[in-house]
């Protein structure tokens, strides 16, 4: 019996042969996932919106640089997805997929910029920030939702050969990260004082964006 690993494999290699994939069956199904996929990135794109409006203005009121930053990240996930959106909107996504690819290994190493410089201004003695009841809620909101659309989208991307679609699951993923470091953050901060947590692990964080970065230049995403 063909097992459902295996037939995804058999799918990516039939819509990855030019020869192979003009059959009415397998054109109906790619358009399908292309429409999914088109469908995941404006999902992504509207809730990291309204995610970077709520934490850069939580983060100005509380003096938070790490709400603040997680505001800046959603604006790079935001970029992120609109260049799988940019590539999905065409006659031929293929020929767009390393456009794309570009601008989301771009993104990743924008993100980890930025989260390193505002974690070592933290650890060399910024203001400390103030409770944040709205960033604590916005944290575990997006705790929730982003593993979803990350796996929806990956799931997506991996049967339609995408390493795009895939590349941005994956800063959707690491945005699922940021989320449970500015969350564990914020309550240490308000619960005990430990004002440090938050910029040590995000230091971490900045790592992994640092090498998703890499893969999605290399084109390494799609497996």
């Amino acid at each position: 019996m063909l097992t459902r690993g295996a037939a995804q494999a058999w799918l990516g290699r039939v819509l990855a042969d030019p020869t192979r994939r003009r059959t009415p069956a397998l054109t109906g199904r790619r358009a399908v996932l292309s429409r999914r996929v088109r469908l995941l990135v404006a999902a992504t794109i509207t809730y990291n919106f309204v995610e970077a409006v709520v934490a850069i203005s939580a983060g100005t009121v509380a003096s938070s640089t790490a709400l603040i930053g997680f505001g800046l990240d959603s604006v790079i996930e935001v970029a992120s997805a609109a260049a799988v959106a940019w590539q999905f909107s065409g006659a031929d996504p293929e020929a767009r997929e390393r456009t794309a690819l570009k601008v989301i290994a771009v993104s990743f190493f924008a993100l980890a910029a930025y989260v390193t410089v505002e974690s070592v201004r933290s650890l060399a003695g910024a203001e400390p920030a103030a409770h944040s009841t709205v960033g604590i809620a916005l944290a575990a909101v997006s705790l929730v939702v982003m593993p979803f659309l990350s796996y929806a989208q990956r799931r997506a991307g991996r049967e339609l050969g995408s390493a795009s679609a895939v590349a941005d699951s994956k800063q959707t993923l690491l945005c699922t990260y940021l989320s449970g470091v500015l969350l564990v953050g914020l309550l240490l901060n308000s619960l005990l004082g430990w004002w440090w947590a938050d910029p040590v692990v995000a230091l971490v964080i900045a790592v992994v964006a640092v090498k998703e970065g890499r893969e999605a230049w290399r084109g390494e995403h799609c497996c």
